[in-house]
């Protein structure tokens, strides 16, 4: 494959992740207006959200499996096919002759399959030298941002002039072209001709195989890894589970001013995660950007313990989004270093399931710790953690060594 070839490959990967990631925020922003004109009260909804962070928590290795196996162009089409499924569903729950709630419930069925992040990083991943992967991934942070501003904001103002079925039909639409541009303008595989004859001349395992996904993740140079990325940013996630609860209770925000935020979140990713991150691989280990992260981490759970109001959140922001973003890029580029090419699909996978746990489990931990002791526990927890993770990081150096899956 020509360097002309890749290049043009990428960029419509990351064209691709934008407008998936766009149309799930759309989705996003009109699903708590949707439920409660179903007749959904907030335990129900918290249960369809529930429903949504175990199913992707459950099809996200399974689904980095089937990538492997069968491919970028399978993977960028089954997920846009998945996400076409959801909207379609959507859409028809919205129509008064319909069971609107059973159709919503079944609607979020399609998003263990829905994939499409993962998908766009195995194949930037095999696209890009080892050297160059911390910066091409986090250009992904552009995507990421991209699908927050365009998708709260289209989201809103769609619904509002139109109808709330109109961002649903607007993001089936989408998703369907997407899957079109999947199946025709992406190669079947991103793979090297070596990595893939390989792995077709192998025992082919089967998708579900559970056991090949064990013996990835308990690998000494992806464990440890792995259990950073979990454990460091676990506090964090649990608040962010909690936030439009608490943008409402302790900082008392209107929905606009709260969207303002969302924004300037969404900013901050794009700036941090497409253009900082990637100057600061190129100078710096990942071990050390890694470190980094989890102290600057601490620091920022101290002000959060101390926070009384929104601005000081708005202070703390730059530090919050710098550590997420570092995390993430870095520990997904350490990562698929840590296993052969053959493997990386399966192990962003596995990686792509650390934020569908903390959906799955920040509700019921998240609304329990807010309800007991208040908005300072979210700090108090990250200070705490993440100081830890520093200690066991200084004293026990993460192995540099390949330990690659054979």
């Amino acid at each position: 494959m020509g360097a002309l070839r890749r290049q043009g490959i990428i960029i419509l990967t990351y064209v691709l992740t934008a407008s998936e990631l766009t149309c799930l925020f759309m989705q996003f922003s009109i699903l708590p207006y949707l439920s409660r004109t179903l007749g959904l009260d907030s335990v129900a909804f918290g249960y369809l959200q529930t429903t949504f962070g175990v199913l992707q928590l459950l099809g996200g290795p399974v689904f980095g499996r089937f990538a492997d196996q069968c491919g970028a162009q399978a993977a960028l089409s089954l997920s846009f096919v998945a996400a076409s499924a959801l909207y379609l569903l959507l859409v028809a729950s919205c129509i008064p002759s319909l069971p609107g709630v059973f159709l919503l419930f079944a609607s979020r069925l399609p998003t263990a399959l829905m994939h499409t992040l993962p998908a766009a990083q195995m194949v930037i991943t095999d696209l890009t030298a080892p050297a160059e992967r911390p910066a091409a991934l986090g250009r992904l942070g552009l995507c990421f941002g991209v699908g927050i501003i365009l998708g709260s904001l289209l989201g809103g103002t769609l619904s509002t002039t139109y109808g709330i079925q109109c961002p649903a039909i607007v993001a089936l639409v989408v998703t369907l072209l997407g899957a079109v541009l999947s199946f025709t303008c992406v190669p079947a595989t991103t793979k090297e001709a070596g990595v893939q004859s390989a792995h077709q001349g192998g025992t082919k395992a089967s998708v579900f195989d559970l056991k090949a996904i064990t013996r990835l993740l308990l690998l000494p140079s992806v464990l440890p890894v792995f259990l950073v990325k979990v454990i460091s940013g676990l506090p964090l996630g649990l608040f962010l589970v909690m936030f439009s609860i608490i943008s409402m209770d302790f900082f008392q925000l209107e929905a606009a001013q709260a969207g303002y935020l969302m924004s300037f979140f969404g900013v901050l990713q794009m700036v941090i995660q497409g253009v900082v991150i990637g100057r600061l691989s190129t100078r710096f280990p990942e071990e050390v950007l890694l470190r980094s992260s989890v102290l600057i981490f601490a620091v920022v759970g101290l002000g959060m313990a101390l926070m009384s109001n929104v601005l000081h959140f708005c202070f703390l922001m730059p530090g919050l989004v710098f550590s997420l973003c570092t995390l993430n890029v870095v520990t997904d580029s350490m990562l698929t270093k840590a296993v052969s090419a053959s493997d990386t699909g399966t192990m962003l996978g596995l990686a792509a399931s650390v934020h569908p746990l903390t959906r799955t489990i920040g509700p019921t931990l998240g609304g329990l710790l807010y309800s007991s002791y208040g908005v300072s526990i979210f700090g108090q927890v990250q200070l705490a953690v993440n100081l830890l993770v520093l200690l066991v990081l200084w004293r026990k150096p993460l192995s540099q060594k390949k330990g690659k899956a054979q």
